[in-house]
């Protein structure tokens, strides 16, 4: 029989979908399941960005659209990022994708070669790694314990891109901590990335417009504009615009970078479809009401987080200012046993599985972000859900001995 590609022994199922699945089926089976797994935003576009979309299909031509996206979402993209300071891009700076995950995935098979080297803080996003290691490259990792908040020191960079990776890839805000570099982290990381010119950085900020505590948003090409000949910033539309199954992401970078990801959308994807295309331009360009409003309510679902994890004994949880996530270090719990069920825990996953188990809790091991000592909260549940689910995730943790 023929065997497949090697590289599909390399690629691996999403732990996060796998977890959203479980509790997707115990939900299905009858049990009252509380979900913290998943990162979607849990609301849906303004009516706007509907009409546009009813609009277009009304008009629809049937036709192939550019590789790189029509001239009406490149405009749109360009005035988005020109509201956080990204100036001094054109049309022939930015390109789409069929999300910010494809961008990556086009980004890694553009921009490395087997046996490359692509550098990444831990904790990371998961696809990070399953990327990677697709593509074959080697994969430096920079470990940030909650000691540093999460967040790679220029200490520590400094030692990564002296190694001359191909690749360094920075998120900001974090998935999973959701934890914000400020302007003076960001201005000193890119001081740092000047003195390595032959390293491409890649920068997924898709949370750029979920910032709390008006610490803003930074980017490297802000502290330093000359950056703007290696840095390659991700956006989408997915967390902001309560749009992830729409599937629209972007790049702006390097003219070369931008045309080789409109040549790879030309034997992968062709283009985004003149539907999903309209609606997009209607989100980046018509009222920001409802990202304004998700934004002040994430932060508050953040307070109501954050006061749980602070009132559990041994547990350690920086503080995170943007995304939609809480990244725990429950590690204290392991060894221990969650008496009225006997089920031991032993590590991250026995924690989770536990959780999931016998309070209907689910959340996902911090091992599938490489930091087996935590768990990922995503707090994006309705609001009438998030108490109880709070409630039962202490309940077990108190359960514990």
């Amino acid at each position: 029989m023929p065997q497949l590609a090697r590289r599909i022994g390399r690629a691996k199922p999403s732990a996060i979908m796998q977890v959203a699945e479980k509790a997707k089926r115990l939900k299905a089976e009858g049990r009252d399941i509380v979900s913290f797994s998943i990162g979607v935003p849990n609301f849906l576009p303004a009516e706007h960005v509907y009409a546009a979309a009813r609009d277009a299909l009304a008009k629809d031509s049937g036709q192939y659209g550019s590789n790189r996206g029509s001239d009406a979402l490149l405009d749109a993209f360009l005035a988005h990022i020109h509201k956080i300071g990204l100036d001094g891009y054109a049309k022939v700076n930015v390109a789409t994708g069929i999300g910010a995950k494809h961008v990556i995935y086009n980004l890694a098979e553009a921009l490395l070669d087997e046996g490359d080297t692509i550098a990444f803080p831990t904790p990371y996003w998961t696809s990070y790694l399953d990327i990677a290691e697709i593509v074959n490259a080697k994969i430096d990792l920079l470990p940030c314990p909650p000691s540093q908040d999460y967040k790679v020191t220029p200490a520590q960079l400094d030692a990564a891109l002296a190694k001359k990776p191909k690749v360094f890839l920075f998120n900001n805000p974090s998935n999973p901590t959701g934890m914000v570099y400020s302007k003076d982290e960001i201005s000193a990381l890119a001081d740092v990335v000047a003195k390595y010119p032959d390293t491409w950085i890649i920068t997924d900020d898709i949370y750029n417009r979920m910032v709390f505590d008006g610490v803003g948003y930074h980017n490297f090409v802000h502290a330093r504009p000359e950056l703007r000949d290696r840095v390659i910033f991700i956006d989408s539309l997915s967390k902001t615009y309560g749009m992830p199954g729409w599937r629209v992401g972007f790049m702006a970078g390097p003219e070369s970078v931008a045309q080789a990801i409109a040549t790879m959308n030309s034997n992968h994807i062709t283009n985004i479809p003149e539907i999903v295309t309209a609606a997009a331009v209607a989100a980046l360009t018509g009222p920001q009401d409802v990202p304004t409003q998700k934004c002040a309510e994430f932060q508050a679902k953040r307070d109501q987080v954050m006061d749980v994890m602070n009132s559990l004994p041994g547990v350690v949880c920086p503080r995170p200012q943007g995304a939609f996530y809480v990244f725990p270090d429950i590690s204290v719990a392991f060894g221990k046993t969650h008496a009225p069920s006997g089920i031991k825990v032993d590590n991250d996953v026995d924690f989770c599985n536990a959780l999931l188990e016998t309070k209907g809790v689910a959340c996902v091991p911090g091992s599938a972000f490489g930091e087996p000592r935590a768990l990922r909260i995503s707090y994006t549940c309705p609001t009438p859900q998030l108490a109880p689910g709070l409630q039962r995730f202490a309940e077990f943790f108190n359960e514990l001995a």
